[in-house]
């Protein structure tokens, strides 16, 4: 009987599994589902941080259905667990009890309504409402502690969205219970918007008597019949099943006129002037100066496309796509959101968005959407591969691409133009053949400075803003402006450097190691000319199993940062560089196991005597001021001077390395001659690991940010990071500190001056070339302003011909590189052509075979012989991440210390992750290095959890034997 129960169940989840995915908390229930396994729970759990609820419900109720090893009795256990978790409707269908076709269709408009009216309700008093619901049943504990804590973490508004999430999953009824908690909590205004009731001359509401789910629907249905007529009810709705196609003009928000007036979009004449062609829904890049209103602008735009989508009765879908994550939430809060979420529902995703819902999901409820182009290309591809989790550019009738001169690269923006451009030419070609072209967006480029590439030449400029034209498709040749303003005062200074008996040191240093390895470098040290030189030795070095020169050339890699370092920040800062390396090299070198300790090599061993028979010239004279570097009295005279001569002083000091800014923070937080005019510093730097400092998380980013806005941080020393695109505050000083890169990157970093009376100042040592190209950059700038007015200038058919020539080169580009990247792919040889050994001591570490991939990214070896060459030791840096897997430690080869990658914990397995930079890869008869596994052409099994697993198990069950024997 229970397996005719069971059977039955399954069929009834089937039939009823599109009302099931959107009903279920799967979250909750997973915890007392027993009769699934661990392994389809892991599976579940991951689908549900991935792509949220929906989609993890759908894949429950797959492995439930199509599970053959549930126990006996597990359809009573479901439903037991699912009105547990408060999931009673959810629990009436799986037990084949669905509620009554009308009384389904009434609960379905109390959903929709909830759903239209989001934007209204989300501003209740949360905490109150939610306390009330508890009461009447219509959450359980474990939902108002969900609620409450995200009210504290993320505030009111992301608590109210959970509640109303939750309250729409109960049973029929809940509408007028709902109701009743708002009137209970004052909230008569959301009352009479949820009831439809019309307001008295006074803006009093009628008194009415509580209103019911069914009379709701009658009221609402109702009106709908009235055709022909202009409907006088204050909400109006036609609904399907799964889309509202009719919303009445009384849904906005209660604003103070105030607040309605912050919303008005008033562009300045220039504005509206650059504005003018897409408003002609022409496809333009608009080039204005960093702080002169690009946002704004498009946010205008943005309003205007979709008004007058709606007024023509057709759907309008906006993407706004930014090259970098803090900007998702600055357009989203700052603009975006700020001017349009009151009419239209907008929403942002990045790759630290927190969002249980797909991407898809996500571009079909939204009507604007702000995300990294990443996310929007990953899901392209998805569609041009099958997936049903893709989509296709034709969702959308408007694209804004941020800093879109980032088109020209081969990066992520390329490869989206280029499908739209491939799009585009198809389409043409339907066009001749009688056919339906396939719908495009309207594409809105935004930049600062579109630079001139490469070009030597003024003819070359030109050639470079019409390429960067060409990828995002303007329509005309006036689509592109720049207007220049000048409002900071700017200057050079260019200091003499003085004697550096510290850097003598350090150079004599990097001579005898030169002398030892037979090095003869190109360049002097200290510069990255040098830096160059040395990578390319030590790389070489490894392939030929030079061990003695790979690690000299190692060591004067990290000399010349330190020379750097005490060039242009502290000697004390380039000292402790040095001597962190050395103890952690020395480290690795005497780590005792069982066996022993790692082996070191008389030329290791000279290199740490040789630091060590220096150490002590280099700590006396790290402790003698006068012979500190001019760069940081320079800085400091001008940092004091921007603070004692300006009311309320902001600025942002650019350097080149994360190790730099940090260094800069300390000694400007140390210094007190700071504090005495006010200064409150702190550094901003990259994300991505790849440097020997932690990186900062894009909350810390965020955090530093905020205050900086605040003005709890009056200056902020930053790498690149800030130079592009995030809104920082209005800063009336910046200061590039002995650094200097392209005419973009000076463009940008002078950007963030926008104050009125600010300043942008160069500090350098006179000689280092970093003042001659600055000069270059400026140049490079007055031919891009003239390229670009050339270019605005061109006849239109000449225009649009060089625009066609441009585009099918990029589609021929594309083409070509497509066909070589699928000739590599099928090049791709076994596993066993390979092995693997030590950058450093050229031990065997393995073939490729023993090699498999962990969710198609991480390459693991779990074979026992592996194991017993490596030594394993903890890395504090390393952070638990929030998936299946978390990196707790590194492994290490046991000969020589080397490091070769990373421990992780994945499902409870201990599986060694290989990062193939630190190995020598013999492929063939040739021995070459790489930076990625993607650049090796080997495709490698994936990691069979299931086969390790049981072998796992029988070990541990064979040590149970034996001690109970």
């Amino acid at each position: 009987m229970s397996c005719d129960k069971d059977a039955e169940t399954r069929h009834t989840l089937d039939c009823f599994r599109d009302r099931l995915k959107r009903l279920i908390q799967v979250e909750p229930l997973l915890d007392l589902l027993h009769f699934l396994e661990p392994d389809r729970k892991d599976r579940i759990k991951a689908k549900f941080r991935e792509e949220g609820n929906i989609s993890a419900a759908t894949l429950l109720i797959d492995e439930i259905i199509h599970s053959k090893n549930c126990e006996q009795g597990w359809s009573r256990e479901l439903v037991t667990a699912l009105e547990t978790v408060g999931c009673k409707h959810a629990a009436k269908y799986v037990l084949n009890s669905p509620p009554e076709p009308t009384e389904e269709a009434e609960n379905d408009s109390c959903v929709r309504l909830i759903d239209l009216l989001q934007l209204t309700l989300v501003n209740m008093k949360t905490a109150d409402v939610c306390a009330h619901c508890r009461v009447m049943g219509l959450l359980t504990q474990e939902d108002q502690e969900n609620i409450l804590k995200l009210i504290e973490n993320q505030g009111n508004i992301g608590g109210a969205r959970l509640l109303l999430k939750r309250l729409v999953k109960n049973e029929a009824g809940w509408f007028s219970k709902f109701l009743q908690a708002l009137e209970d909590t004052e909230h008569h205004e959301l009352v009479r918007e949820l009831r439809g009731e019309p307001c008295n001359e006074d803006g009093e509401a009628h008194k009415s008597s509580p209103v019911t789910d069914k009379e709701f629907h009658q009221a609402a249905t109702g009106s709908l019949r009235k055709t022909g007529k202009k409907q006088r009810s204050n909400i109006i709705l036609l609904f399907r099943l799964d889309t509202p196609l009719l919303v009445s003009d009384h849904l906005s928000l209660s604003l103070s006129s105030s607040e309605e007036h912050k919303r008005d979009i008033v562009l300045r004449d220039y504005q509206m002037e650059v504005a003018r062609p897409a408003l002609e829904e022409k496809n333009i890049i608009i080039c204005l100066p960093t702080g002169s209103g690009k946002t704004r602008v498009a946010v205008y735009i943005t309003k205007e496309h979709l008004e007058k989508r709606t007024q023509m009765g057709q759907p309008g879908k906006v993407v706004v796509l930014v090259n970098k994550v803090p900007l998702v939430e600055q357009h989203y809060k700052a603009e975006f959101g700020r001017f349009l979420k009151h009419q239209y529902s907008v929403e942002r995703v990045s790759g630290a968005s927190q969002l249980k819902i797909s991407f898809p999901q996500i571009i079909e409820q939204n009507d604007i959407i702000i995300c990294t182009a990443q996310i929007l290309e990953n899901s392209l591809a998805k569609a041009k591969n099958g997936d049903e989790d893709g989509i296709k550019l034709s969702q959308f009738t408007l694209m804004v691409i941020d800093e879109c001169h980032h088109t020209k690269k081969g990066g992520v923006y390329n490869h989206i133009m280029i499908r739209y451009l491939k799009q585009k030419h198809q389409n043409q070609l339907l066009k001749k053949q009688d056919k339906s072209p396939v719908p495009l967006p309207q594409i809105l480029g935004l930049t600062a400075s579109p630079g001139v590439g490469g070009a030597m030449s003024q003819q070359r400029a030109e050639e470079h803003i019409l390429q960067v034209s060409a990828t995002p498709a303007p329509s005309n040749a006036s689509a592109l402006f720049c207007l220049s303003t000048t409002i900071q005062q700017r200057q050079k200074l260019c200091y003499l450097s003085c004697d550096d008996p510290f850097g003598d040191v350090i150079k004599k240093i990097m001579d005898e190691i030169h002398e030892h390895a037979d090095l003869k470098p190109l360049c002097e040290p200290g510069i990255q000319n040098y830096e160059q030189w040395v990578v390319q030795k030590e790389q070489n070095a490894a392939k030929e199993e030079n061990q003695k020169v790979r690690v000299c050339a190692e060591h004067l890699r990290q000399y010349n940062e330190a020379l750097h370092q005490s060039n242009t920040i502290r000697m004390s800062d380039a000292f402790r560089f040095l001597d962190k390396y050395h103890n952690e090299e020395l480290k690795t070198k005497s780590i005792a196991d069982e066996e022993g300790t790692v082996t070191i090599t008389d030329t290791e061993r000279f290199l740490f005597t040789l630091f060590k028979d220096n150490k002590a010239k280099l700590q006396e004279l790290m402790g003698k001021p006068q012979y500190e570097n001019n760069s940081l009295a320079q800085l400091k005279t001008n940092i004091l001077k921007e603070f004692s001569t300006r009311e309320r002083a902001r600025g942002i000091i650019f350097t080149r390395t994360r190790l730099s800014a940090i260094a800069l923070c300390q000694w400007i937080q140390e210094n007190p001659k700071f504090d005495e005019v006010g200064v409150s510093a702190s550094y901003l730097i990259g994300g991505g690991d790849q440097s020997v400092v932690k990186p900062m998380t894009a909350a810390e980013q965020k955090d530093v940010l905020n205050k900086f806005r605040d003005g709890q941080i009056n200056l902020l020393i930053a790498t690149t990071v800030a130079e592009e695109g995030l809104d920082i505050a209005e800063c009336n000083f910046v200061i590039r500190y002995c650094l200097v890169t392209n005419e973009i990157a000076m463009i940008q970093a002078r950007g963030r001056g926008r104050a009125e009376d600010s300043s942008y100042t160069l500090v350098a040592e006179a000689g280092s070339g970093v003042a001659e190209r600055e000069s270059v950059n400026e140049y490079r700038e007055k031919m891009m302003s003239k390229a670009i007015a050339k270019v605005c200038k061109m006849n239109r058919a000449d225009y649009e011909k060089k625009i066609r020539e441009f585009q099918m080169q990029a589609i021929m580009e594309e083409k070509v590189k497509i066909k070589k990247k699928q000739q590599k792919g099928m090049m791709k040889e076994p596993p066993s052509k390979i092995s693997l050994s030590c950058r450093q001591c050229s031990v065997f570490v393995c073939s490729g075979e023993d090699i498999e991939k962990i969710e198609n990214m991480h390459h693991v070896n779990v074979t026992t012989q592996f194991s017993k060459l490596i030594t394993v030791r903890e890395n504090a840096s390393l952070q638990e991440r929030l998936l299946d897997y978390e990196t707790n430690g590194v492994i290490a080869c046991k000969n020589c210390g080397q490091q070769w990658g990373s421990m992780m914990l994945y499902k409870s397995i201990e599986c060694p992750c290989l990062h193939i930079k630190n190995f020598v890869v013999t492929y063939g008869s040739k021995k070459k290095t790489f930076s990625k596994w993607s650049e090796l052409p080997i495709k490698f099994p994936a990691f069979d959890y299931t086969q390790h697993a049981d072998l796992l198990v029988e070990d541990s069950g064979e040590e149970e034997d034996m001690e109970t024997d």
